[in-house]
């Protein structure tokens, strides 16, 4: 079966594409480099000793879209990741988030409801439920209004699949809600490859380690948890991308009691800033120099997820911990800073 995956060559979509060739599927990948490197799709050959077909194209020119379409018409199914991911980015460049973010989806969908059947996975997030009021989060929760641009296109690109697929009985999708992906293969062949200063925290913890950065920053030390941090579910690159197999097979069983659905990705663990810092340096033996900032604009309290749901109907649960986590981004740190 082919299957496209856009922004393939991201953090997450690679790892994805490497689970998708280990269990048989034909992958072609769209990505347009913007955060990404071209040298990945080797790192993927070598892990799963196959060379996945490449396009180079940017969602948001509409014609593109059309033209790769029209001349792959053999898709059993898209899982698009291609977005942009950063939550500070966002509020500080909102239109580029809402051009890049949901353009995209559109046209990738308007070619998806042409076909007699469509499979569909879209990379969603955690940031759809705000603040929630209760944790761990459940996918009951409401959905609060978003506390960024970022998660604001989520939201928005949910209730648009939702929309499409109401008046498009073919097409069949899942939103997978994701926490916060860390790590890297077990391999170190591939991993994060943040482009400029790391928004998020793992990477930047790595190169501080490494000693690319100064210091790292932690946003708050007053925010109303144990020790004053903010609390993430940090789930590990591979079982996420394994949540993605998962949910396509499921898919394209047909076995789905309607042909919109979503599910939360995490641990069900929350970890705080400081404990992730305490746990790195534990796993690694390295210190890490830290300072604390002031809170960052978007950025919620707490919010880990309940698992429940993708447990009892996609079949699927974290095997990976957070030192498991940790001691492999590390591993490929080191590889790419040496």
């Amino acid at each position: 079966m082919k299957i496209v995956v856009t922004g393939g060559l991201g953090f997450i979509g690679s790892h994805v594409v490497v689970e998708l060739q280990q269990k048989g599927f034909e992958v072609v990948i769209i990505d347009n480099l913007s955060n990404a490197d071209k040298n990945v799709l080797n790192g993927i050959a070598e892990i799963t000793g196959i060379t996945p077909v490449f396009e180079e194209l940017d969602l948001r020119d509409k014609d593109s879209v059309v033209d790769f379409f029209s001349r792959y018409t053999k898709i059993d199914g898209v899982i698009h990741f291609a977005a942009s991911k950063a939550v500070g980015e966002s509020v500080e460049n909102p239109l580029l988030y809402y051009e890049n973010n949901l353009n995209t989806l559109v046209y990738v969908l308007q070619e998806m409801q042409k076909k007699e059947n469509a499979n569909f996975i879209f990379s969603s997030s955690c940031t759809v439920y705000g603040q929630a009021d209760i944790m761990p989060i459940t996918e009951n929760a409401p959905v609060k209004p978003a506390e960024s641009p970022y998660g604001n296109t989520k939201q928005i690109g949910e209730e648009i699949i939702k929309d499409v697929c109401n008046v498009t009985p073919s097409l069949k999708a899942i939103a997978l809600r994701y926490f916060n992906p860390i790590g890297a293969h077990k391999s170190a062949i591939i991993g994060e490859l943040p482009i400029g200063t790391p928004q998020n925290l793992v990477p930047y913890i790595m190169q501080t380690a490494t000693g690319q950065r100064e210091q790292l920053s932690v946003f708050g030390d007053d925010y109303p948890t144990p020790d004053g941090t903010a609390i993430r579910d940090y789930i590990h690159v591979v079982d996420l991308a394994k949540a993605h197999v998962v949910a396509l097979e499921k898919l394209l069983k047909n076995d789905m009691q309607s042909n919109f659905d979503f599910f939360n990705i995490g641990t069900g663990k929350g970890s705080s800033v400081i404990k992730v810092v305490n746990t790195f340096k534990k796993v690694t033996g390295t210190n890490l120099n830290y300072k604390i900032v002031a809170r960052r604009k978007g950025d919620v309290v707490e919010a880990y997820a309940n698992t429940t749901k993708a447990k009892s109907i996609l079949g699927w649960q974290t095997e990976l911990t957070l030192e498991d986590a940790l001691a492999d981004a590390w591993r490929w740190e080191q590889k790419i800073s040496s």
